[in-house]
């Protein structure tokens, strides 16, 4: 792995867990202290998150964490369905054995994980076992570029998702381990339609519990339009 690559996987990950909060100035001073690194793989990481709309870029002010919006979540979650609705049907048709195999490994260790989220770093595992079942779902489309989609948007709506899974106040009202667990069936019964209706179900359940969290003044984003100051 390159310097420009370590730098990347660095700032990505940290902007995605909040750890370089939205708005914030991405000084290449400051980075370089922070990770330990020279500017040009830091430059050329941050030029690369800009592209997949995680930096902003501005004349004279440099770069920054992309703020966050309810509206840019709706947008990315009604591209994540389209682009994954697609990507289902498409596995549904196309996958073998081992693709359902993986499924419901997938989903196994994903409802095993489920119990330990309380532990320490329990969250991030969680999550990255939910990115992986997620990820099976589509993993017989036959299109990687359907698949480099999936990852960049899955990121970009994850960044949303944390604040809520580190709330531990916030009341639970759906049952995401059976929306998994009926989607998982669907798509093993090769039920196109009613897979990809689950999953879309699924998305909007959660862009809906996000906007009650925003409203109830549990959950803040940063509007766009404050970004820059």
């Amino acid at each position: 792995m390159t310097l420009a690559e370590k730098a990347y996987e660095a700032l990505r990950h940290d902007i995605i867990r909040g750890e370089l909060a939205p708005g914030r100035p991405l000084r290449l001073a400051d980075l370089s202290k922070r990770y330990g690194m020279g500017f040009s793989p830091l430059r050329e990481a941050l030029n690369r998150l800009h592209a997949e709309l995680l930096v902003t870029a501005e004349s004279l002010r440099g770069f920054r964490v992309a703020p966050l919006s309810l509206e840019e979540l709706k947008d990315a979650v009604s591209t994540r369905i389209l682009i994954e609705t697609d990507a289902l049907r498409s596995s549904i048709e196309l996958g073998d054995d081992n693709w359902a195999a993986g499924i419901v490994s997938a989903l196994y260790a994903l409802n095993l994980q489920v119990a330990r989220a309380k532990a320490p770093d329990g969250i991030w595992a969680l999550e990255a076992r939910h990115l992986l079942f997620h990820r099976a779902l589509l993993s017989a489309c036959g299109s990687p570029w359907k698949m480099a989609f999936f990852e960049r948007l899955y990121a970009a709506t994850e960044r949303y998702r944390i604040p809520v899974l580190l709330n531990a106040s916030l009341p639970v009202s759906r049952d995401v381990q059976a929306e998994h667990g009926a989607l998982a069936e669907a798509t093993l019964d090769r039920d196109a339609d009613k897979a990809c209706a689950l999953l879309t179900e699924h998305y909007l359940r959660t862009v809906e519990g996000i906007s009650n969290a925003i409203d109830r003044n549990e959950l803040t984003t940063v509007p766009a339009k404050t970004a820059a100051l």
